[in-house]
């Protein structure tokens, strides 16, 4: 490491940031053997706490969303940042949902024998210790968790600066869910500081951390790729398709593109590019741009 970043190690942050990642590693073990009831209760139990935590949870969102007004982030962005109702909801549905999928630990896949008798297959098992970095909904801290605890991780959370309040509310609840559940303290850990400098004293955890991954912007993974020791798993530039084809159900199809569109257009997987087999492009694409300029879409075609 650079003498900067010597430095940056020593200082409370750093060592503050340590203690977490410490704290997750020591509970990446128990978790790893954790049984599928334990982890589906603790995920049960965390949905019901978002429910149950409701106001507390928007009253914290109200305070990243007037930040945002001051720090004039425009209206999609503060869409983004949102917890309405129906949002806290489906943040509790994500977790039942997750909690209903087959525990992936375990499963045995790819099993051959060898002509000498010998089996040999490919078995799914906990990384250990996963960090996370990501921007913007701060839903994603409840997606993140949950998503890492199913497959038995610990995890090291760092979300972005303009929903600092959201996501520690959100954290704190599902920290205390999964204590309450029977999970190892320090199964969910969550960087609740809009220093970046914590981001770079994360990414120099590779003894303790097994991988990194950050979901946002340019910026974000660039930084991500060119700072961390761990291993990233990171996303590339990507344009959301949506495409038609000559058997498709055009009403169908209308509705899907729409959605896909106008429904929100401010999260990551809204459609940015509607494709159209030329077969059907004649019938399909006036009544469809009709609704998208009617919506106040802006359409750039070829």
């Amino acid at each position: 490491m650079s003498a900067q970043v010597d430095d940056l190690m020593q200082t409370p942050l750093a060592k503050q940031v340590r203690e977490q990642v410490l704290a997750a590693k020591k509970a990446a073990r128990p978790l790893a053997r954790a049984s599928s009831d334990l982890k589906n209760a603790a995920l049960v139990r965390m949905a019901e706490e978002i429910e149950a935590n409701r106001e507390s949870i928007q009253t914290e969102n109200e305070r990243d969303i007037q930040a945002g007004r001051d720090n004039g982030l425009t209206a999609a962005l503060l869409d983004r940042l949102a917890l309405t109702d129906d949002r806290i909801a489906a943040m509790a549905d994500g977790l039942r949902q997750i909690a209903a999928l087959p525990d992936p630990v375990g499963e045995v896949t790819g099993m051959s024998t060898r002509p000498n008798g010998l089996r040999i297959g490919r078995v799914r098992v906990p990384l250990g210790v996963i960090g996370i970095i990501y921007e913007s909904r701060p839903n994603v801290t409840a997606d993140a968790a949950a998503l890492c605890l199913k497959s038995g991780n610990a995890t090291v959370l760092r979300g972005g600066s303009e929903a600092i309040h959201s996501n520690i509310a959100i954290a704190r609840v599902l920290q205390a869910a999964a204590k309450e559940a029977g999970l190892p303290n320090g199964a969910i850990e969550f960087l609740g500081t809009t220093d970046r400098d914590a981001v770079t004293a994360l990414l120099k955890h590779d003894d303790l951390i097994d991988v990194i991954v950050p979901r946002g912007g340019k910026g974000l993974i660039r930084y991500v790729v060119e700072t961390s020791t761990i291993p990233v798993i990171r996303h590339e530039d990507g344009i959301c398709h949506t495409y038609v084809d000559t058997a498709a159900d055009m009403d169908m199809a209308q509705e899907i593109a729409f959605n896909a569109k106008v429904h929100r257009p401010s999260v990551c997987n809204a459609m940015e590019t509607l494709l159209v087999h030329s077969d059907v492009a004649n019938d399909f694409l006036p009544a469809m741009c009709a609704r998208f300029v009617e919506a106040g879409v802006e359409l750039r075609g070829c």
